[in-house]
């Protein structure tokens, strides 16, 4: 036999011991001290897929509407347990390469991969959330937000009404959204937890949210205790509606 066969032939025997389970273990120890270490390829460790994204504005920046302790606990707590509990539960997961919007929509109603729904929705939920509040803000909506708004409620002042009793009404924690629909009209929805209106198996009205107010007591209890109707009149004072309005527009591109 020719060397260069001979080589060929050994390359061969050797990744197929590689592939066969168990069949490495059975070689003698002469046979398996040949193999070195590099030369076995280990799965890299799983990275944080997802990080907890800055604030753009400090923790006092929203007061007197939301003070400061509650906005560290609230993201640098409550925010960042999601993210990494999140990272855990994707760790290994057939999911774990796929857009996070993607995976809402293969949310089922089980309890199969019940900390991804739970941690995945909170990290989602909490990032528009911090992107749409801001200091100098509040006000009323302008421009094509504001028409799409009077399209579909009537007027601003009707829609903040409405928007302001869906989130009175949830019941214990969740969200009220804004949101668009398939064909681009506004529609007021709210969640429980920390699902949101793109988990499409999981809701009545799937949808995409341009605007989301967490109403879980986290979100207000130091300041406002059981007033939360205050908290939520308090928010018009902080949303920067100049990214509601980018998120509408994103939501019918």
């Amino acid at each position: 036999m020719k060397k260069r066969e001979f080589l060929k032939n050994s390359a061969i025997l050797t990744i197929g011991a590689l592939s066969v389970p168990g069949l490495l273990q059975a070689c003698n120890n002469k046979t398996a001290a040949v193999i070195s270490e590099k030369d076995i390829k280990t799965a890299p460790p799983v990275p944080n897929i997802y990080q907890l994204p800055a604030l753009e504005y400090a923790f006092n920046a929203l007061e007197p509407h939301i003070d400061a302790l509650t906005m560290e606990i609230h993201h640098g707590k409550h925010h960042a347990a999601y993210v990494n509990n999140l990272n855990k539960a994707l760790e290994g997961h057939e999911w774990a390469n796929i857009d996070l919007v993607e995976i809402f929509n293969k949310l089922m109603p089980d309890d199969k991969n019940a900390a991804i729904r739970n941690n995945g929705g909170g990290h989602y939920n909490h990032s528009l959330f911090w992107r749409t509040l801001g200091p100098n803000a509040g006000g009323s909506p302008q421009g094509r937000l504001l028409e799409s708004i009077n399209k579909s409620f009537g007027s601003f002042e009707t829609f903040k009404n409405q928007f302001v009793d869906a989130a009175t009404k949830v019941f214990g924690s969740g969200w009220a959204w804004l949101c668009v629909d398939g064909v681009g009209n506004l529609f007021i929805g709210s969640t429980a937890n920390q699902d949101n209106p793109l988990m499409r198996n999981l809701v009545k009205n799937y949808g995409t949210p341009i605007f989301g107010l967490d109403v879980w007591e986290h979100a207000y209890y130091l300041k406002y205790q059981n007033r939360r109707k205050d908290y939520l009149m308090a928010i018009f004072n902080v949303v920067r509606w100049d990214i509601v309005a980018e998120e509408l527009d994103k939501a019918n591109r």
